[in-house]
């Protein structure tokens, strides 16, 4: 039996990431801060644990009483994180940088012990880069180019969580280079789909959007941070776990490299496909608030040529299925 660790298992992609695991006959083990918000987790076990202490890393990685030596897969997704409201207000920087790159050293200083340790260790490591280590200066039109993996460097991010992603992107490659570690490198452009934080200041564009107009009346306004003229590109999840699942499985190719699609929109045309959805009449009220960069976009080229992947799911299909998921949390929180 194929087995693998989902570091962050109580999150959004990683609970689905378990999830999707344990359909393919994976024996999964799960460690997080906490279970998953909205549903059981899949995992076969699950350690609720603090993985900036080192000795809860070891725990979960301690295989004593199964009958495998090590796992086949590791997927680090666990990391301090959420959408504009957190990120880009300069207020939990410190909490972001620390605790996220605490959490990297430790599994990958664990996974060089276990290494040592054990002649046979073929474990590979996934990491969730993000797109936000890109340099600003690559974002500042709405037009802009999409971003290539080549224009990681001169590195510039926009705020101190694409920092630690590039600090934590090179950590691992150093761990790969020095110690023979195997890896593969993802940066995620904006994943949304059912399941993920919809309230409570993490929450990100899509989630925060489908809410805004889930609880309003039929014929209401939004608010809109900033002129809504800013853009991006959105993932839905299922898509997300597909390519991730096809770079680990590689066994030329680690990246870094983007997963996201190159269906660019502003916010302001995100929130009219979900008015659509939703059959209301919603009008937009644009406010100040933080915005991180003026334009973001996948570029796709890499990924293609490596790995034969192009996604099939438009924008307004996932948000159909994310905006009936929220929906359906608006109406339960107003029952009770």
């Amino acid at each position: 039996m194929k087995s693998a660790l989902v570091l962050g298992a109580g999150g959004f992609i990683g609970s689905h990431m378990a999830r999707k695991l344990r359909s393919e006959g994976y024996y999964v083990r799960g460690a997080d801060l906490k279970l998953p918000e909205f549903s059981e987790s899949a995992c076969n076990e699950f350690f609720k644990v603090d993985l900036r202490d080192i000795q809860n890393v070891h725990k979960v990685f301690d295989l004593s009483g199964l009958n495998f030596e090590s796992f086949d897969f590791v997927f680090q997704f666990a990391a301090d994180m959420g959408g504009a409201g957190f990120v880009f207000t300069g207020e939990n920087d410190a909490e972001i940088m620390h605790n996220s790159a605490m959490v990297n050293l430790n599994v990958l200083e664990v996974m060089r012990f276990q290494k040592a340790a054990n002649l046979n260790f073929q474990t590979k490591i996934f990491y969730s880069s993000s797109a936000c280590m890109y340099p600003e200066e690559k974002q500042l039109s709405t037009a802009n180019p999409k971003l290539s993996e080549d224009l990681a460097y001169p590195a510039n991010p926009d705020s101190e969580y694409g920092w630690e992603k590039l600090f934590s992107e090179r950590l691992f490659l150093a761990y790969n280079r020095n110690f023979g570690i195997k890896i593969a490198i993802a940066r995620y452009h904006n994943i949304f789909g059912p399941e993920g934080t919809w309230r409570g200041g993490r929450e990100k564009a899509p989630a925060a959007v489908c809410r805004k107009i889930a609880e309003a009346d039929k014929q209401d306004s939004i608010e809109i941070w900033g002129d809504g003229e800013q853009t991006r590109s959105f993932l839905f999840i299922d898509e997300c776990l597909e390519a991730t699942l096809t770079l680990v499985r590689n066994q030329e190719f680690n990246g870094p490299v983007n997963i996201g699609s190159e269906e660019m929109v502003t916010i302001n045309e995100l929130a009219r496909v979900v008015t659509e959805i939703s059959g209301k009449n919603i009008s937009l009220e644009h406010i100040s608030g933080p915005l991180g960069v003026r334009g973001r976009n996948s570029d796709n080229r890499l990924i293609r040529e490596k790995l034969g992947i192009s996604y099939s799911m438009s924008l307004e299909e996932g948000l159909r299925i994310t905006y009936d998921w929220i929906q359906e949390q608006v109406e339960k929180q107003r029952l009770n």
